[in-house]
């Protein structure tokens, strides 16, 4: 019997070349790694060229690289970036280490309540907090620098929050949560008996942190260093809000600036050439983090039916802790936020007085472009569907392509989808903005249509979609689907009756994630946005760009409140795959 149930599924393998559904899979895969690879290759092909292409007068040169190379404002610009993404990967760590191991290994009461705002705080967009610091400690607009230059007679503004170091703290904080996410999976599945060793040793708690803690848990904890580094090196929302009234740029903020000159036309060729440089840059910082995760199994300690968690008592440094994540929650979050709201209810920007109170009004929600805000809102809602339910298609295609076919070279799919998740977001903007003007213009116009967002936006969640899906088909065996091979189930079978209701809950969450991902997204639709496809995230930018201060905050909040719903949902199935914790 056995060697019938094996001479049926060798059949089923051997027809699975010549199935439509498999053979679809295929092609998207196929599909999807060319499109990574044509917007990476066009920005690349750009670099080395002047003039237009097309253009029979198009020539090949190194000017662009040398221009580039030999200008001493680009290595300030490099500098600026390296010192932004440092401050931002000190700030992350030195906050969300203590909350991730007050979380995990203490007895700190709330730990729910704090879990769920961690993982909400994940959503926020970071351009609407980075909005409420410029409220703040702005040198002219800051109502904090207002108030003390009033009190204390001060002629010049104590804070400045528009250099890059603020920049970096502000950043620093936003992606707090994120860090306090991957570090507390990690000091979760670490056996703590390695620390109770210590402890019966003689070593003192901060001692046994120090020595024991963060040695074992060292390779996560790189790999989530690395990973945030990443992501502060390609930053643009906070570098953008914070930074380009002063002409203080970030290599995202810089790329921008080239690509919409107040004077002149844009230098593409300039652009292209940036772009090239920050993709090789991000993808050294990729191939780190790959380094990193592939180290974690050599640091292995939990150990089956003897692991157990080890919960410390706070006792009376328990004040202490609530009152660090209390303050944490109220500068990071609550302050900028609150900001937002006085100033959408005001007119123009003042600090809290009676005069200010009795000015307090609906007026800049009232006076909001209804038509421009219709506009944004349904752009938002069509990119919110198309982006995950495209992006989870072609995840599961590739995951099922690299882990369930014996097609050569599979793995470089994998190594493909992950690409988007190593080169910044705005180098994919440019390459689909230089696509669409010079390569597609006269056989598809995409330019200022929803259609180019849709491209930008699910290329750029490949790379999450995939690690999710990767994840899941994993845990499913694969006797599984050879059970509904040998009952006479073709490809399709397979998937619409065993993988797609087993991969339900990840596919859900994953959608439920992207879908808020693509709502709050500002790098992507910078560059390649116009009024004809506007997203919501655009129209804030838009006011920001203006100088409407009240217009934006008030476009913000309302983005914000849109978000509530999903936020809502989210946090629903989160709560039911046990990714928010509830102890």
């Amino acid at each position: 019997m056995a060697t019938i149930v094996a001479e049926r599924v060798t059949e089923r393998r051997q027809g699975l070349r010549f199935d439509v559904a498999s053979a679809g899979m295929i092609g998207l895969t196929i599909l999807a790694s060319f499109a990574i690879l044509v917007l990476l290759a066009i920005i690349f092909w750009l670099s080395f060229t002047e003039g237009t292409p097309g253009d029979p007068a198009l020539v090949y040169t190194l000017d662009h690289y040398r221009h580039i190379f030999f200008d001493s404002f680009t290595y300030r610009v490099l500098a600026n970036t390296a010192l932004f993404s440092g401050v931002t990967l000190t700030v992350a760590l030195a906050l969300a280490l203590p909350l991730a191991w007050l979380m995990e290994r203490t007895d700190f009461p709330g730990k729910p309540v704090v879990f769920t705002l961690m993982t909400m705080a994940l959503l926020i967009p970071g351009f609407a907090v980075a909005m409420g610091w410029v409220f703040l400690l702005h040198p002219k607009i800051g109502m904090i620098n207002q108030a003390l230059m009033a009190v204390f007679g001060l002629e010049n503004a104590p804070f400045n929050v528009s250099n890059i170091f603020s920049m970096g703290v502000i950043e620093g904080m936003n992606l707090a949560p994120l860090a306090f996410v991957m570090n507390a999976v990690v000091l979760r599945s670490m056996d703590p008996a390695l620390e109770e060793a210590a402890a019966m040793s003689g070593a003192r708690p901060f001692q046994a942190v120090f020595r024991i803690t963060l040695r074992v848990i060292w390779p996560g904890l790189l790999a989530s260093a690395i990973y945030i580094a990443t992501i502060g090196f390609a930053a643009f929302d906070v570098p953008a809000i914070l930074g380009l009234t002063t002409r203080i740029f970030t290599f995202s903020t810089y790329v921008f600036w080239v690509l919409s000159p107040s004077e002149g036309a844009p230098e593409y060729g300039n652009v292209a050439t940036l772009s090239v440089i920050m993709a090789f840059v991000a993808a050294g910082l990729s191939w780190a983090y790959r380094k990193a995760q592939a180290q974690a199994p050599k640091y292995a300690v939990v150990t089956g039916k003897g692991y157990r968690p080890r919960i410390a008592k706070l006792g009376a440094l328990k004040p202490l802790a609530v009152l660090f994540v209390a303050a944490y929650f109220i500068v990071a979050q609550l302050m900028p936020l609150l900001t937002l709201i006085w100033a959408a209810l005001l007119p123009y920007l003042q600090t809290p007085s009676a005069a200010a109170w009795a000015q307090l009004s609906l007026r800049n929600f009232q006076n909001m472009p209804k038509e421009l805000l219709w506009r944004a809102g349904t752009h938002t809602l069509v990119l919110m569907l198309i982006v995950p339910t495209v992006t989870l298609i072609i995840s599961v295609a590739i995951s099922w392509v690299v882990l369930r076919t014996k097609i050569r070279f599979r793995g470089w799919f994998d190594f493909i989808a992950f690409l988007p998740l190593a080169v910044p977001a705005i180098v994919f903007s440019v390459a689909a903005l230089l696509l669409a003007l010079f390569v597609l213009r006269n056989y598809a116009p995409i330019y200022g249509t929803i259609w180019i967002l849709v491209l930008v936006y699910v290329v750029a969640r490949i790379s999450y979609g995939t690690r999710m899906t990767n994840g899941a088909l994993i845990q499913i065996h694969k006797e599984l689907e050879e059970s509904a091979q040998v009952c006479g189930a073709a490809t399709a079978g397979v998937l619409y009756r065993v993988l797609i209701p087993l991969l339900a809950p990840t596919l859900l969450y994953a959608w439920i994630w992207i879908a808020l991902l693509t709502y709050r997204e500002l790098t992507l639709p910078v560059v390649i946005s116009t009024t004809n496809n506007l997203p919501f995230s655009y129209l804030v930018w838009g006011f920001v760009q203006a100088s409407a201060y009240g217009s934006a905050s008030a476009a913000a909040l309302i983005m914000l409140a849109l978000m509530l719903p999903v936020l809502l949902l989210y946090w629903f199935v989160a709560r039911r795959a046990g990714m928010i914790a509830m102890r």
